[in-house]
């Protein structure tokens, strides 16, 4: 039966959805802006929210073990792949990002195999926090930048310390700080996952598989 943390993390993929279809009609429907930032927000709350839950309600399962970081994993990779088609985040970090993302369910996948579930360390969550961090102050700063500039002229500068386009002169100070710690921490999960799966890898190679 499907308990309510893991009915969250389900949740938060639908919206992921919601998301995506929103920032299909954008530039041409200027509400895409506010409905891709409304699921954006609540699918970022309920990252928080499901974990919360299981430990409260001592819920933690297998399923949401596994199902709970691919959930994140889904909503990160589609804002990113959606900032880059807009020229607001460099090509190669989206890449890198979601590279890291498939190599580590793989390692996930050969550690499954050998029956040992490998979840989701403080590295990796404050990697997804910050990634959400960076995806939360661009899908702001384009409400108000690109949606709505004249009746939100007031958080215009905001918007700027959030999150200004890379080619606008203004430093945008949250942008570079969550977009480049996302880097550092994608970087060092990525390998620190590695490390704790070598065993399970070196046992694949002298296997010859």
């Amino acid at each position: 039966m499907l308990n309510l943390p893991n009915a969250i993390t389900l949740i938060r993929i639908a919206l992921v959805v919601v998301f995506t279809i929103a920032v299909t009609l954008t530039p041409d429907e200027k509400w895409g802006y506010v409905i891709a930032l409304i699921s954006f927000i609540l699918a970022a709350f309920s990252d928080w929210l499901d974990g919360y839950l299981a430990r409260k309600l001592g819920e933690v399962t297998t399923f949401g073990k596994l199902i709970d970081p691919l959930a994140d994993k889904i909503a990160v990779s589609a804002a990113f792949i959606y900032l880059t088609s807009i020229d607001w985040c460099p090509a190669w970090v989206t890449i890198l990002i979601i590279t890291r993302e498939f190599l580590v369910t793989g390692i996930r996948q050969i550690a499954q195999e050998h029956r040992v579930i490998i979840a989701a360390d403080k590295s990796g969550k404050w990697k997804t926090a910050f990634q959400l961090a960076f995806c939360l102050a661009s899908l702001f700063a384009l409400v108000v930048k690109e949606a709505y500039p004249e009746s939100l002229a007031a958080l215009a500068p905001l918007a700027e310390f959030c999150c200004a386009h890379p080619n606008v002169a203004i430093v945008p100070w949250i942008y570079h700080i969550t977009l480049w710690t996302s880097v550092i921490l994608t970087l060092w999960s990525g390998i620190f996952y590695c490390l704790m799966a070598r065993e399970f890898l070196f046992q694949e190679q002298s296997s010859g598989r």
